[in-house]
């Protein structure tokens, strides 16, 4: 088949549907198919161009079989609204015309969020008159709504009015997990039009490490991601702070990545003058395998929000492949994936002092600790492995493909 897909990010990027994205279109080409990616410049989270890219309005190559073609946006950092809405809205132009210069494809597939990926897909969809996958990964407006990052009510009621046009038009809608599916459902799209695809690993990309203990008698906990309002980062701050009131100085944290609280998270421990927690910036996909080499625990965290326990974090994948042990604050499925596979510890979302004694707990356990990142390592190649999740997706796809020719 020849597969279109749509999607804002792509590697270089490391973020998760750039990584994602990825993963599935480099074995759909291995597979057979004839595979496109509509892309922009590389530029997350800084909105400056990576070095050996250009900005440009049609630039073609290949990587591992995929065809990218990169368009011209404008370039906005990963933070603040108006310059990311312009950003947004000039891929949506930008790779509609170029998806009208290329061979048609047999599917269009687009990914969401940004929502206006979703929109360029169903515009293009229209026009080549080809079926339209659309790749939900995030509920939108409400996890805007979630975070009130827009407080706008005609702008919120606008983006639920082309949600909802997203979802009639699309000829089926794959999503990442069953709460996903079920708000879906809810808010009206029939059952059998939607597919469930998992995120997951690559297990040949990271290293399972029994031997977890190389920080003599420090405990490293990290959190590797991004940065964000729905993260509430805070909680590390707070637990930090009791850490000290306690007087347990073996425990540190790294808060790996950047993102739109990195630099309010920085004040904020300067100004509490917490020595134990500490920043790396942005890191890349080599250097993100070495600090998860060096990690004890991963904090997997989001805001206390109904909504969010419909999310499973990415991050907990790459965890659990490496071996990692995870305290989850994050209620839901994937609160249920760790006691499914017990893989680590769970807490309440924002509860620094359960926090607090879940990395306590572990902290005085390490043949627990290596036990659950086996157990981790062992639960993801059954359930999570990306050769598998790939071929799910692939299969979804032609089964649409075999109906609709019928």
């Amino acid at each position: 088949m020849r597969i279109l897909f749509l999607s804002h990010y792509f590697p270089p990027e490391g973020n998760a549907p750039a990584t994602r994205t990825f993963e599935h279109t480099r074995r759909w080409v291995v597979a057979g198919n004839d595979v496109t990616v509509i892309t922009c410049a590389p530029n997350v989270p800084h909105g400056r161009v990576y070095p050996n890219y250009k900005n440009s309005f049609f630039h073609k190559s290949v990587a591992q079989g995929i065809n990218i073609i990169r368009v011209w946006t404008f370039i906005a950092a990963n933070k603040g609204k108006g310059r990311r809405s312009f950003n947004y809205l000039s891929y949506l132009f930008s790779s509609i015309i170029a998806g009208l210069f290329i061979s048609k494809p047999d599917i269009l597939i687009a990914t969401s969020p940004q929502i206006f990926c979703g929109c360029a897909g169903a515009v293009l969809a229209k026009i080549r008159r080809v079926p339209f996958i659309l790749e939900v990964r995030d509920i939108w407006p409400d996890s805007i709504m979630a975070v009130n990052a827009i407080q706008n009510t005609f702008v919120l009621n606008w983006m639920l009015k082309v949600e909802q046009w997203l979802y009639r038009s699309a000829t089926h809608i794959v999503t990442v997990g069953d709460g996903y599916k079920k708000i879906l459902i809810q808010k009206g799209v029939i059952t059998k039009k939607i597919s469930i695809i998992t995120n997951g690993a690559n297990l040949e990309q990271f290293k399972h490490d029994q031997t977890k203990c190389k920080n003599g008698h420090r405990l490293i906990c990290s959190f590797i991601g991004t940065l964000g309002m729905a993260s509430g980062l805070e909680i590390v701050i707070r637990a930090a702070t009791h850490l000290d009131s306690i007087k347990d100085s073996a425990i540190e944290f790294m808060l790996v990545g950047d993102g739109a609280e990195y630099e309010s998270l920085q004040e904020k421990v300067k100004k509490a003058g917490i020595k134990r927690i500490k920043f790396t910036g942005l890191l890349n996909k080599d250097q993100i395998r070495h600090q998860l080499s060096i990690t004890d625990i991963c904090l997997i965290h989001l805001r206390k929000s109904e909504l969010f326990k419909t999310v499973i974090p990415s991050k907990l994948f790459e965890a659990m492949a490496s071996g990692v042990p995870v305290v989850m604050g994050v209620q839901g499925e994937a609160a249920g994936i760790v006691e499914d596979s017990q893989c680590g510890l769970v807490f309440e979302p924002e509860n620094h002092l359960e926090f607090c004694d879940r990395i306590l707990q572990l902290k005085e356990d390490h043949s627990e600790r290596t036990a659950m990142g086996k157990r981790g390592r062992t639960y993801l190649e059954k359930h999570y492995n990306r050769d598998d999740l790939a071929a799910q997706y692939l299969e979804v796809i032609e089964n649409l493909q075999e109906k609709i020719g019928s």
